[in-house]
Formats: C-alpha cells, sequence, structure tokens
C-alpha cells in the first residue's frame, strides 16, 4: 500500500507543470552557478599549479554548487510538498483516505516516499554536471560523493519538514510559506551569535547549515548523519500523530 501510494504521489508530481516549471527553473540557475564556478577554476589554475597543496576543482567547483543546489532548493521543496496533505483536505479526498482500512503511519510514508522519487530524479540531473567534468580533469569521487550523500539527506530533511507543515493546514499556500520559514530559521540559527557556550552548542547542532557544513567538504561524520535521520523521523512521526488526531476527531 505504501508503494502504491508513493507511486501515485509521484505520478502526480510529474503530470503537473509545476514539477516540470519547478525541475527546469533549477537546472537552469545551477547549470549558471556551476558555469560561473568552471570559469572561476580555470582562472585560477594557472596560479594553483604553483601551489603545493592546492585545493582542485572537486573543492572550487563541485562544493559550491552542491551549498548552492541546498539554497536554491530551500526555496523550491515547499512548493513541491505543499499539496501532499493540504491538498488532500481542499480537494475534499483526505476524508475517503482516513476511511479507507489504511494506517496514517502507510498513508505518510506513501506520501514522503513519493516526494523522495522526484527529489532523486533532481538529484540524479544535479549530479550530472560536476560527473561531466570528469571527461576533462580529475574528480576526488570521495569528496563527491561525501557532498552528494550531504545534499541528499538535507534534501530528505527538507522534504520531511514540508510533509508535517502541510498536514497542518487545508491550504498549501500557507503550508509553503510555513515550510519556507521553518527551514529557513532551522539553515540559520547558527548564525544567531555567540550567547554562551551552552547555548551557542544548542544552536549549532540544531541548525540544518551547521551539519552540512563537513558533509559538503567530504568529511563524513556520524553524528552528522544521525542529526537528519533524526530530524526526518521526527517530522514523519509529527505527521503522523496528526492525521492520527484528526482521524480521532472525525
Amino acid at each position: 500500500m505504501v508503494g502504491t501510494i508513493a507511486w501515485r504521489e509521484l505520478r502526480s508530481l510529474f503530470l503537473s507543470p509545476l514539477a516540470w516549471t519547478l525541475l527546469g527553473a533549477v537546472q537552469i540557475i545551477l547549470a549558471y552557478l556551476f558555469l560561473r564556478q568552471v570559469d572561476t577554476f580555470q582562472q585560477l589554475q594557472p596560479r594553483l599549479s604553483r601551489m603545493e597543496g592546492a585545493p582542485g576543482v572537486t573543492d572550487i567547483v563541485v562544493a559550491p554548487l552542491f551549498s548552492n543546489a541546498a539554497i536554491v532548493l530551500l526555496l523550491v521543496i515547499p512548493l513541491v510538498t505543499m499539496h501532499l496533505i493540504s491538498g488532500e483536505r481542499r480537494a475534499g479526498t483526505m476524508s475517503l483516505l482516513m476511511s479507507a482500512p489504511v494506517s496514517m503511519t502507510r498513508i505518510v510514508l506513501g506520501k514522503y516516499l513519493g516526494v523522495l522519487g522526484f527529489l532523486a530524479v533532481l538529484l540524479g540531473m544535479i549530479l550530472l554536471m560536476p560527473l561531466s567534468l570528469s571527461l576533462g580533469t580529475t574528480l576526488d569521487f570521495g569528496k563527491l560523493a561525501a557532498g552528494a550523500l550531504g545534499l541528499a539527506l538535507v534534501l530528505a530533511s527538507f522534504a520531511a519538514a514540508g510533509v508535517f507543515l502541510s498536514s497542518l493546514t487545508n491550504q498549501p499556500a500557507v503550508a509553503a510559506i510555513g515550510t519556507f520559514g521553518l527551514l529557513l530559521l532551522l539553515w540559520l540559527l547558527s548564525w544567531t551569535g555567540n550567547l554562551g557556550n551552552v547555548a551557542s552548542e544548542i544552536l549549532e547542532y540544531l541548525s540544518l547549515m551547521e551539519h552540512y557544513r563537513d558533509l559538503g567538504q567530504g568529511l563524513v561524520n556520524t553524528t552528522d548523519i544521525a542529526y537528519y535521520l533524526l530530524f526526518i523521523v521526527t517530522f514523519l512521526v509529527l505527521a503522523i500523530r496528526r492525521l492520527d488526531g484528526d482521524r480521532l476527531a472525525g
């Protein structure tokens, strides 16, 4: 049943003009930023060749591409997830799902996996850009894999938060704005300054950006991976509990 719901959600996304528009817009923006970084690398290459232990193309081109992709998709993913549950409420079909012999857990997981399928396609298209560099230069595939893992975890976390915010309202626009606000807050949380040792450490741990930084530089830390997995599970559980409450109230 989870697979059926996921396939239905993925199919509806690709039947939507919004999804294709977002795919095209993201690729155009990131392709432009990618080519700018390639041009920067070419300009720096004469100086880098004379430096010992100089950063390579993966550091100068690929890492900024993934960082830019995370920021761009922070704006895009709320638009993808806003209809997941709030759209069902608005269309009046949520009551049919709730009356079906299927648990809220399966509904939430199915919708979440459907969005992950869409994001997997998007991530694959993004990865084609740095992989194209391997035709003419040497990539650090370890750093590339770590950066791709970090970006995948960030996108999965964004989607989980979007599912939860979509479960709180029957207005997709409200869900999109709420998701963007929450993600932006969590992304910039570590910028709040020094509030004392304990407060700073707590804010840094809660920040999405702080945990992505090491992965984006090619450093895989189990603490960062655990943070994202816990983030995903927390927001999916919150969405499930919200829908269970709605079913009991109905």
